[in-house]
């Protein structure tokens, strides 16, 4: 048996007729660039998940980007954030000249452990990035009393969590700013790269409206330096198709979760944990073992794919060698990094599918 890890292919089965037909309205519009789907998927994606602005942009590590833009953040300046996670978090702020500043994670959510934030604020502390791992938020609420006391602000990268919910609330409503990913392996994904950008804040919607497009209020004049962020028209009208699919998606997604986590129960891995306040998106379904080389390679053999989600936390990246730290500095994403392997994820696996991998593991 083969298995295909996120099956975009039969997704695109089940939609293609609507896709097709909003692709070559696109094409016969001729209107590529900030075009009227633009504009209606930035609505539906406010009234699917609560939030008051969503700013559409070119990819998720964009969106960061213009979060930190957004807030000012620049040189000398600090972010806190995990150190396990795609590099796009931490890079962004090294990017505006700020200092990425790691916490270690919860060994059960491998979210940002948000006991251990509160010793690595300085006065050059900004704001804080929490990270919504595998599609389910880190613990939000201490997060904002944390914020709240020392007056910095809470951005949420929420790249692979569009859809889920804290406190029964989408995480893209919640925070200062949340940003997510339309990259097509994604949840709710596009035909080529896409993001978002959510907040509650008129002024900092207005800004980022501003920023996505070279930082111009109107056509060649600029308020601010900004970046070319747009998002394409043809991407946009995808997304609208998709989104009008996407609580069924979800629903399906998470009833994979469930019976990965029956399956699984008798063999030798250390399970995904969600938190009973939290519903998890489930972009990916993320075991730990012990011989995860050995077990990949089996699985492989058998036509399984796997991933790893990810297997040197940012710390230990060349990149950041200047920021000074070393092994051993964050025991906990370390671990996480050398035993966790991501299963095939995708609404459509069938429990014969689900077995079969159950099986092979």
């Amino acid at each position: 048996m083969k298995i295909d890890f996120a099956n975009l292919q039969k997704q695109h089965e089940l939609y293609k007729d609507e896709i097709e037909a909003a692709l070559l309205k696109v094409a016969r519009k001729c209107n590529f660039i900030m075009g009227e789907e633009v504009g209606l998927l930035e609505d539906e994606l406010c009234k699917f998940s609560g939030a008051k602005h969503a700013i559409t942009c070119s990819n998720g590590t964009d969106a960061l980007l213009l979060a930190l833009m957004a807030l000012d953040i620049k040189d000398k300046d600090e972010v806190i954030t995990s150190p396990f996670t795609f590099i796009s978090t931490a890079e962004v702020v090294a990017m505006v000249g700020a200092k990425p500043v790691f916490v270690d994670v919860d060994e059960k959510s491998y979210n940002i452990d948000a006991n251990l934030i509160e010793e690595k604020i300085t006065s050059k502390t900004k704001a804080i990035i929490s990270v919504s791992l595998y599609g389910q938020p880190s613990d939000i609420e201490k997060i904002e009393q944390i914020c709240k006391k020392y007056k910095i602000k809470h951005i949420i990268d929420g790249a692979q969590s569009f859809g889920s919910t804290y406190n029964e609330k989408c995480d893209s409503a919640l925070a200062d700013i949340s940003c997510t990913s339309f990259f097509p392996a994604k949840p709710l994904g596009c035909y080529g790269d896409g993001g978002a950008v959510f907040t509650k804040d008129e002024e900092i919607a207005s800004k980022l409206r501003m920023l996505r497009i070279h930082g111009q209020d109107r056509r060649y004049h600029h308020k601010y330096i900004g970046i070319g962020g747009r998002l394409d028209t043809i991407q946009a009208a995808v997304l609208r198709v998709k989104l009008s699919h996407y609580e069924k998606d979800l629903s399906l997604r998470r009833e994979v979760a469930k019976k990965y986590d029956k399956f699984l129960q008798d063999k030798d891995v250390i399970l995904p944990f969600t938190a009973k306040n939290v519903n998890s998106a489930w972009a990916q379904y993320s075991i730990r073992v012990k011989n995860r080389d050995v077990v990949q390679d089996r699985l492989k053999q058998a036509g399984v794919p796997t991933a790893v989600h990810y297997p040197m936390p940012l710390h230990l990246q060349e990149c950041f060698g200047y920021l000074g730290y070393k092994k051993g500095d964050f025991p906990i994403a370390e671990l996480v990094s050398s035993e966790v392997m991501s299963l095939p994820m995708n609404p459509y696996l069938s429990d014969e599918e689900i077995k079969y991998i159950v099986e092979k593991i």
